[in-house]
């Protein structure tokens, strides 16, 4: 009887808890000198701060920085990043001293071509690419300029603006003075970035000059002159919101948030916000500067009206290659944009016609395009992040942003209108935090999923240099299947 119960109670026992003998066995972690250590880390640092800078999320950063130091022998690295710094630190074993290092990082200019390239060579370091070659290659990536020349970059960003226009159904008198505010805000923003003038104000002036090119051309509507007296100047300072907001890492800073990266969520949304409020500031003084002057606009009583379905995906189509081309993209990375911004346009539409609201169609767009581009990115060796960024630009809301501060500031006191243009700023903020949450959404189900789908599983040995000029042992990893 006492045996059965002691049987009954040991098996209670092994039931709720954990037998130490099966604890996991001590890991044979080889010995790398200091010297080399701070070669390593200095490598995987550099590559982490370049792809901070470029447009890559903190934890993209901190799974690079890692994969390097991890490929070369040092398994007890730590990782922290920050919205301007990278600091890594090896915990030495035994009583010795850890090794620290850390960098700040500059302020983020998106290169999709080069963050491409830094994704290369952190793959080829795992396919044991020696550590001085992976050094030379990495300067060599570091000092490529930027894709396009500034003319290019100039005219692709008003392109953007032609396409918002196309989108809502321009004609193409319209699409003519879009294409030469746009080109104005560009050029201004531009001249601005050489004489490093902060972006914050940048914005208002692009804001101001958009709405004073607007208004001049509504002056010139109503004076007949032709062929300004069909032009819609709601729909040019619509185009021109978009341009000015299609810069900012809106998903970043919401997959940053998610991941638990506190602090350059918290940067970047900062950011983000001041950019917005410039936008905001500019085309409010250009409004009331305008009133002031007796050119007044009627305030909006209703939604800007898209055009036919062709020409609002034709719109998407070139708005999401002008945004992949503005940020430096190849013709890879381009040519996937315009199909995913076609797809999250149709996804858009699709919800739409189902009689849902304009918060939740913009969520579905962007859930479908980051999804989809998380599952081809691994098989086409292209940056998930850059071709689901153009992608759900044309479904920014421009238009909800411009009816709500021209609303404001015409409403004279009309209780209706204020509420419409509070609501218009509402949804917009809406639409916003969908786009947001959609493209991260689809990034974190489709990224496993794109692994799954374009990764095998092997053994590799590789043969890397420690303290003493042994090898470390085999290791596992993933390697690129054939697409």
């Amino acid at each position: 009887m006492a045996s059965a119960r002691r049987r009954v109670l040991e098996s209670v026992r092994r039931a709720i808890h954990r037998d130490e003998s099966l604890r996991a066995p001590t890991e044979a972690i080889p010995i790398v000198d200091d010297a080399l250590a701070l070669r390593v880390m200095d490598l995987a640092m550099r590559v982490g701060e370049a792809m901070l800078s470029v447009g890559a999320s903190a934890k993209e950063v901190v799974l690079a920085t890692l994969r390097i130091t991890s490929a070369y022998g040092l398994r007890s690295v730590h990782v922290d990043v920050t919205f301007n710094s990278i600091t890594l630190s090896d915990h030495r074993h035994g009583e010795d001293w850890p090794v620290t290092i850390m960098r700040v990082v500059r302020a983020a200019v998106p290169d999709h071509s080069k963050l491409q390239r830094l994704q290369a060579l952190v793959a080829d370091i795992e396919g044991g690419l020696e550590l001085s070659a992976a050094r030379a290659r990495f300067h060599q990536i570091r000092r490529v300029p930027f894709r396009y020349r500034p003319a290019v970059v100039v005219l692709a960003q008003a392109m953007l603006a032609v396409g918002v226009g196309v989108m809502f159904g321009a004609s193409w008198s319209i699409l003519a003075v879009t294409f030469v505010a746009a080109l104005g805000v560009a050029l201004t923003q531009a001249g601005l970035a050489k004489l490093q003038v902060p972006l914050f104000f940048s914005q208002i002036a692009g804001a101001f000059v958009l709405t004073v090119l607007t208004v001049l051309t509504a002056m010139l509507a109503r004076a007949g002159i032709e062929p300004f007296v069909d032009v819609r100047a709601s729909i040019v300072v619509s185009s021109g919101i978009v341009l000015m907001l299609a810069g900012l890492a809106v998903v970043g800073a919401a997959q940053d948030a998610i991941d638990g990266f506190a602090l350059t969520a918290g940067g970047r949304l900062l950011e983000l916000t001041l950019q917005t409020l410039g936008v905001v500031l500019g085309i409010v003084v250009g409004l009331e500067l305008a009133r002031a002057l007796g050119v007044g606009m009627a305030p909006p009583t209703e939604a800007l009206p898209l055009g036919p379905l062709a020409s609002q995906i034709v719109g998407s189509v070139i708005v999401a290659v002008a945004v992949a081309a503005f940020n430096g993209s190849g013709a890879r990375i381009v040519g996937f944009s315009a199909l995913l911004g076609a797809l999250a346009w149709g996804g858009f539409a699709a919800v739409s016609a189902a009689g849902l609201d304009q918060a939740s169609a913009s969520f579905a767009g962007a859930l479908v395009a980051s999804l989809v581009g998380a599952l081809v990115a691994p098989r086409f060796h292209v940056p998930s992040v850059a071709i689901t960024t153009a992608a759900i630009v044309p479904l920014v809301p421009g238009a909800a942003v411009f009816r709500g501060l021209l609303g404001l500031v015409e409403s004279g006191g009309d209780p209706t209108h204020v509420l419409f243009a509070t609501s218009s700023l509402i949804t917009a903020g809406m639409v916003g935090i969908a786009l947001a949450a959609g493209a991260t959404l689809g990034l974190y189900i489709g990224a496993p999923l794109g692994r799954m789908g374009g990764l095998r599983p092997s053994l590799r040995a590789a043969g890397r240099p420690t303290a003493g000029g042994a090898s470390v042992a085999v290791q596992e990893s993933a390697e690129q299947s054939p697409s």
